[in-house]
């Protein structure tokens, strides 16, 4: 039986249920707990979603049971829910997808156990101009997230040798992430051709530890350096966003001091955040993914990576 709550969001009322339903069984952690989360990284995380067209994740039975993508916004959404209008690759027409621009949204969709928040890296209404690079670093057993902290500091001094700042954090899951802040007039034609020839480089340079083709056959033991993500019609894990792991991870801006004492440590385990500690490090530390919202760089020619 759905057992209904009504719940306080700033000057609103929303209806809310089964919060006590526990959706990561593992950690005993409750859909209540999902929802406080979220408000409570609200501030640092909103930036980050406005008129960003998300695609929802959907664990209604938790994270070990089944689970859905959910493109088009339900039509049983609140009428402050906006969308933004994207054409569909795959259909003809139109797809409306969420928008979480404040704290009623986010609420309403992690009471639909929209656990994580998969966003793409363009702000409608502009949906073909990205606002960032991205690079997601996927090692492939028995390479781990040490593995990919030694990849990020080679692309971070390329990245620095070109004049541009970088920010990594964690994807919440084995891997590290990459974002390079543009907020200027570009197109996924040239991000995309630009991580696509950076992350070749990187193979060449570093064949026994880096490859940049998709085949699953050629990743043991290495990390890939996803460059595809750098598309119109993809979608990336969102800062802050809570993961559907054993635990409730979170997608973690890290500092690249962080990052070189664990590439120089061996230890990953430094680089997994749960949810408190999440909060914990805002607390302390602010918003080290800030610069993504309000940086402007350009991207030199492709030849400057040769």
């Amino acid at each position: 039986m759905t057992k209904k709550t009504q719940l306080q969001v700033g000057d609103f009322t929303l209806q809310v249920s089964n919060l006590n339903k526990v959706l990561y069984p593992k950690a005993g952690f409750t859909k209540w707990q999902v929802i406080d989360y979220y408000t409570r990284i609200a501030p640092v995380l909103l930036p980050h979603l406005k008129n960003r067209p998300i695609t929802l994740k959907r664990y209604p039975d938790g994270v070990d049971g089944f689970f859905f993508y959910e493109k088009q916004c339900p039509s049983h959404r609140p009428p402050w829910v906006q969308t933004a209008e994207v054409p569909s690759r795959r259909e003809a027409g139109k797809i409306d997808y969420c928008m979480i621009n404040d704290l009623r949204a986010l609420v309403w969709a992690a009471n639909l156990a929209d656990l994580e928040l998969h966003t793409f890296l363009h702000r409608a209404p502009a949906i073909t101009r990205p606002t960032a690079l991205a690079l997601d670093l996927d090692p492939g057993a028995p390479a781990d997230i040490v593995a990919c902290c030694r990849v990020a500091l080679r692309l971070r001094k390329i990245f620095e040798s070109l004049g541009m700042q970088s920010f990594p954090k964690t994807s919440g899951s084995k891997g590290l992430q990459i974002f390079v802040p543009l907020n200027v007039a570009t197109t996924y034609e040239k991000t995309k051709a630009f991580a696509h020839t950076l992350a070749g480089r990187l193979e060449r340079e570093h064949p026994e530890e880096v490859v940049s083709r998709m085949q699953k056959s050629l990743r043991k033991g290495k990390v890939l350096i996803d460059w595809s993500q750098n598309d119109e019609h993809k979608t990336t894990v969102n800062v802050y966003s809570l993961r559907a792991k054993n635990r409730p991870t979170v997608s973690t801006p890290v500092t690249w001091q962080e990052v070189r004492k664990v590439a120089s440590s061996g230890d990953g385990t430094a680089l997994v955040f749960e949810s408190e500690a999440v909060l914990q490090r805002v607390a302390e530390q602010g918003d080290l993914f800030g610069p993504l919202l309000k940086l402007k760089q350009r991207l030199p020619p492709l030849r400057s990576l040769q």
